[in-house]
């Protein structure tokens, strides 16, 4: 899988973007309710403007309340380079025809992009299924956010069907190519390796391998919790497919319910035990919750990485 291309002069990303924006300055509006009080999201203070100095910095909403100029004097550059990881697998487009894990994840990697951007920190973008299809470098620019936005777009516009997860080989192709000491948030629902115990020691390696790179790691474990962790099903038959194999299974959902229960749950286990061996976070995020358990998270490893 090739790249969307952007065509040339079209408005990109209007959707995402404004959504973005939202998210994050209402995210913002918030702060200071907040553990994060005085966390420096844009800029550190105000001075006075003097000759010489760059106009992009006159706060010109501070102008046209005091009538005299100041510009933002910003904190020291702190150079943090982010690589968002999505998983564009077919399992990531559940529920099928509502709102599914791939939006969520989509929607929050935008707004996360947006408060880096703000931050005047690099941002880069890897796409996998059971390859990596995609993967940029991180760069700052309007230009690379206008990019990373409009791929993210195509991929909500285009799903893949019948399409297999390999995170791991994913994790390794990363790892070695990325900037090291880079931060590496990755949005995937972690099913790939659901009932191969060879492919969940796979994982584990290509997180070892991010590790070993002095990588910091952030993993968002993306569900639809009623149903794909709660199993919250009515009492009756149903007909579950897999969306990535195409595997079809009739059973009454009260009579498969505790032994999807017992093995998802001990597998999940055994991904939590693992990330905490190797100081990786591990999220739990549900798509219906929104997005301030995403970007509160991001927080609290920026400044513990200060």
């Amino acid at each position: 899988m090739e790249p969307f291309e952007t065509p040339p002069g079209q408005q990109l990303n209007s959707n995402l973007d404004l959504l973005a924006r939202s998210v994050v300055e209402g995210f913002i509006t918030g702060l200071h309710k907040s553990p994060f009080h005085g966390f420096s999201v844009e800029f550190a203070e105000h001075r006075a403007y003097n000759s010489g100095d760059n106009v992009r910095n006159i706060d010109w909403k501070l102008f046209g309340r005091t009538e005299k100029l100041y510009t933002k004097r910003y904190e020291e550059e702190t150079n943090l380079r982010c690589q968002f990881v999505i998983d564009t697998s077919s399992s990531m487009f559940f529920p099928q025809g509502e709102y599914n894990k791939l939006t969520f994840s989509v929607q929050s990697a935008a707004a996360l992009i947006y408060l880096l951007k703000k931050q005047r920190d690099a941002f880069g973008l890897s796409l996998f299924t059971d390859e990596l299809w995609l993967n940029t470098p991180a760069r700052s620019t309007t230009t690379h956010q206008q990019y990373v936005f409009a791929q993210l777009e195509q991929v909500l516009a285009k799903p893949h069907l019948n399409v297999g997860t390999n995170l791991e080989r994913s994790l390794h192709q990363v790892a070695e190519s990325i900037h090291k000491r880079s931060m590496v948030i990755i949005f995937s629902d972690l099913l790939a390796s659901y009932n191969d115990d060879k492919q969940q020691s796979a994982l584990f390696a290509g997180l070892q391998h991010l590790k070993f790179n002095k990588h910091e790691v952030i993993i968002f474990s993306i569900s639809d919790r009623s149903r794909e962790i709660n199993f919250d099903f009515e009492n009756r038959p149903y007909q579950f497919i897999d969306m990535e194999t195409g595997e079809e299974l009739k059973a009454s959902s009260a009579a498969v319910k505790e032994t999807y229960l017992h093995a998802y749950q001990a597998y999940r286990q055994g991904i939590a035990v693992t990330c905490a061996q190797y100081k990786i976070d591990l999220i739990e995020a549900d798509i219906s919750e929104g997005f301030s358990g995403i970007l509160s998270a991001y927080l609290i490893k920026r400044k513990k990485m200060n």
